[in-house]
């Protein structure tokens, strides 16, 4: 185990597109083959690996938390609205929790208004909260919602405030630290989103959580915090998170440690190696599967279409986390996907 730090983010380039498009260290670009260059019998050849997964997900609710370079740049925005309407349209019930800090952080620095973090939270004072507010659900949700609806309106914004559906109390901060208007989760009330999904819609949520001990006070909570409790409530079979590395790294020096599946006890003992960007995300997947969410994954954002090669390829993508009870006997806990050596 490695204490090597994991980038949180990896910077666009003027030209829009985002650096890390290519695989991480070696420079290659990460590309999918484009439908055209298939031969008819290729193209036959992908449906039926897919057919599988297919019908082991029809019917199922997945949440996805968006977030990263696929929320910052066009083309992988618009890979991901059609990889959460192939879901939907193949029988899948898609529902997405999404953050926004690049959009809030444009918007503060136009605002000249200053949020530092503070062990990886934004400090949230109340004008911060109002822009918080404002980008969520007035310009991420939208242009998601705007994307999703494009053939026709089946995609529905909500936030955590609306209908009881999240809430939140104050994070305690250290002596010295006040983070503000950070909250965690404490309560989900699933109906609102079990009823947009009985109507054959997708839910759009953004992260905002009234105060459970005041509820005219609204709190930032952490989006992939937001999308596993929510996974747990529902709930779903499975947690997508998009991120902005390949998964997740026995030692992120090391490029044949990515690991393509582990046990919830073995992800707990990595959990002190990691940094504060990939905390919350691992410490989600954690929660989800303790909640009784059969799978999480860690998926790479950064490649187009990486929700489908996830879901409905054999070879997967990223990290997949499961609880102990569902290993297959004799597996093992730790397995890595660049060398399938087992731990």
């Amino acid at each position: 185990m490695s204490n090597a730090t994991y980038p949180e983010t990896t910077p666009a380039t003027s030209t829009g597109q985002p650096q890390a498009a290519t695989s991480i260290g070696d420079g290659t670009p990460a590309t999918l083959t484009r439908a055209d260059t298939l031969s008819p019998l290729e193209k036959t050849q992908v449906l039926l690996e897919a057919m599988p997964w297919l019908h082991a997900y029809r019917g199922s609710i997945i949440v996805v938390k968006y977030g990263g370079n696929a929320m910052i740049n066009d083309q992988l925005r618009q890979a991901f609205a059609q990889d959460i309407r192939f879901l939907y349209e193949v029988g899948l019930r898609p529902v997405v929790v999404h953050g926004g800090g690049p959009q809030i952080n444009q918007m503060l620095e136009r605002l000249d208004l200053q949020a530092p973090f503070v062990d990886g939270y934004r400090v949230t004072t109340p004008e911060v909260m109002e822009v918080v507010r404002m980008v969520l659900t007035g310009k991420v949700q939208r242009e998601l919602v705007g994307l999703l609806n494009v053939q026709d309106s089946v995609a529905v914004g909500i936030s955590g405030e609306d209908a009881g559906l999240f809430q939140a109390e104050k994070r305690a901060s250290a002596p010295g630290k006040d983070l503000g208007l950070v909250g965690d989760i404490v309560a989900v009330n699933p109906e609102p989103v079990l009823n947009m999904l009985s109507r054959g819609h997708i839910p759009v949520i953004s992260s905002v959580a009234p105060d459970a001990a005041d509820p005219k006070t609204v709190l930032n909570v952490n989006a992939d915090a937001a999308a596993a409790a929510l996974a747990g409530a529902l709930p779903a079979q499975k947690l997508v998170i998009l991120t902005d590395v390949e998964g997740l790294y026995q030692d992120f020096a090391d490029k044949d440690s990515l690991i393509q599946r582990i046990s919830a006890s073995a992800l707990e003992q990595l959990v002190p190696g990691l940094s504060s960007g990939m905390i919350p995300k691992v410490r989600a997947c954690l929660d989800a599967v303790k909640a009784g969410v059969e799978k999480a994954t860690i998926i790479d954002g950064r490649v187009a279409h990486s929700m489908l090669l996830e879901i409905v390829t054999d070879a997967g993508n990223g990290t997949e986390v499961v609880p102990d009870h569902l290993l297959e006997p004799g597996e093992r806990h730790l397995v890595h996907r660049a060398s399938a050596n087992l731990a």
